[in-house]
């Protein structure tokens, strides 16, 4: 079993986990604002990305080998549950100087475009994680296919 463990927990394998756990929040916040364009007096709620992603690197370097565990710092947006798992809380994004007749702060362009922005990241990550799982696959079946 601990073999196992330091197999699945090694590599980039926590680092992926954190990044999918993270895009998957986002794409839920973000389709919930777009879900809301039309509720008058909605306020569009955001993540910060490079917060995300400084905390990640900053993560990283103060890992202690291939197979210690990844600590992400956490920020008022997100943090490290007890189980070590994600949780986020997003915050009410900037209107820009500009609130629209309904009250609302978002624009439905700004909205999509980081919605495809981050589906591509989560993409990017779940491809990068099957990979490695396909990898472990080949070394235990003893062949390649």
């Amino acid at each position: 079993m601990m073999l196992f463990h330091g197999v699945v927990n090694s590599g980039t394998v926590p680092v992926l986990e954190k990044v999918l756990a993270y895009t998957e929040a986002r794409h839920r916040m973000l389709t919930e604002n777009i879900a809301n364009i039309d509720t008058p007096g909605y306020k569009a709620r955001q993540l910060n990305v490079p917060a995300f992603q400084n905390a990640l690197k900053e993560a990283l370097s103060k890992r202690q080998g291939d197979r210690s565990p990844l600590h992400v710092r956490g920020t008022s947006e997100f943090q490290e549950g007890a189980s070590g798992r994600l949780e986020v809380a997003p915050t009410e994004e900037p209107a820009e100087n500009i609130l629209f007749h309904d009250r609302t702060n978002m624009r439905i362009e700004k909205q999509m475009a980081m919605l495809a922005e981050n589906t591509l990241m989560h993409q990017i990550a779940a491809d990068r994680l099957k990979g490695r799982f396909d990898s472990l696959m080949t070394a235990i079946r003893g062949r390649v296919s």
